[in-house]
């Protein structure tokens, strides 16, 4: 069986059957939607992007080890948001001259310059108590525009 996510494209009740003749054999199938999936409240991304030492742009994984989207999930289990909270790796952001970067979803909340020793500020404060932490929240006229004045002064 088949799962088919809530929002879909396809109207379904809980279980469908239908039948359809291909040549001569016919075939019957079920969508089952997914009620036992829940989505996940919130979801991080955590910039992995590498380039090479010196770049003007900097980089957010420098080592390819992924070791704030690690100690992230590993923070999320201890503060017992594991199924509820989901942390990935991410590939550029775009974000690059204030990284290390990740995104908080459904908030659309950028943070920049983020260090392991952040994380725990991050989750109790914006991830559990709602409050963004505002000191490594990314300004609005730095997002996703070439009019950053931080990217101006990195010659990019």
């Amino acid at each position: 069986m088949h799962c088919i996510a809530r929002g879909s494209r396809l109207r379904l009740s809980d279980r469908v059957a239908d039948q359809q003749l291909l040549g001569r054999v016919r075939f019957t199938f079920e969508v089952n939607r997914c009620d036992h999936m829940p989505k996940f409240e919130k979801h991080i991304f955590v910039c992995g992007n590498q380039r090479p030492a010196g770049h003007p742009r900097g980089c957010c994984d420098p080592h390819a080890e992924a070791r704030l989207q690690k100690a992230f999930k590993q923070k999320l289990a201890e503060h017992g948001l594991k199924g509820r909270v989901r942390a990935n790796q991410s590939g550029c952001l775009d974000q690059c001259e204030h990284g290390p970067n990740i995104v908080v979803y459904p908030d659309a909340v950028w943070y920049g310059h983020v260090t392991e020793t952040d994380l725990d500020e991050i989750i109790e404060s914006h991830i559990l108590g709602g409050k963004p932490v505002e000191r490594l929240r990314l300004a609005d006229s730095c997002l996703n525009t070439p009019t950053c004045e931080h990217r101006k002064a990195s010659g990019q």
